[in-house]
């Protein structure tokens, strides 16, 4: 999935952008416990006006994973509130979250919190990431992030 905006980073020069794609499962044979067999490792890369970095960490269940692709479809249809700061979706293992700045017309603004190992230690703990999109690019983000899932049912 590639939330991408129009606008210019203008300390990298690139259009901002946090990507996220699901690269496999923490253990790639089931253990038999409903967690550690739910582990996705999801790669992310950030292009942000706080920098550039890269993460490769397993930091959603199989569930909160299908869960984000509802709230991204909610937040593109307009069924999200926005949000003064803090997240509106997290995950228990605390490096993603995701809320929304703005919502003007056809567009938002998606904020994503990255924490922990998703973040760069440069940047202290954690970071917000705000990037403003068309719905109908949020919409699409949420389709392909769906087919990326497909290959990852629950165990």
């Amino acid at each position: 999935m590639l939330l991408t905006s129009e606008d210019i980073s203008s300390d990298t020069g690139e259009n901002l952008c946090v990507e996220l794609r699901p690269v496999g499962y923490q253990f790639r044979a089931p253990l038999g416990d409903p967690y550690d067999d739910n582990w996705l490792v999801i790669a992310g890369r950030v292009v942000a006006p706080q920098g550039r970095w890269r993460f490769e960490e397993p930091v959603l269940l199989t569930d909160e994973a299908r869960k984000l692709a509802r709230w991204l479809r909610y937040a593109a249809g307009g069924r999200i509130a926005v949000s003064p700061g803090g997240p509106d979706l997290s995950f228990l293992e605390g490096n993603l979250a995701f809320s929304l700045a703005a919502e003007s017309g056809d567009r938002v603004v998606l904020r994503v919190h990255l924490s922990l190992e998703s973040a760069p230690a440069r940047l202290g703990d954690q970071v917000a990431v705000e990037v403003p999109l068309a719905k109908a690019g949020l919409l699409a983000a949420a389709e392909t992030w769906e087919q990326e899932l497909v290959p990852f049912p629950a165990r």
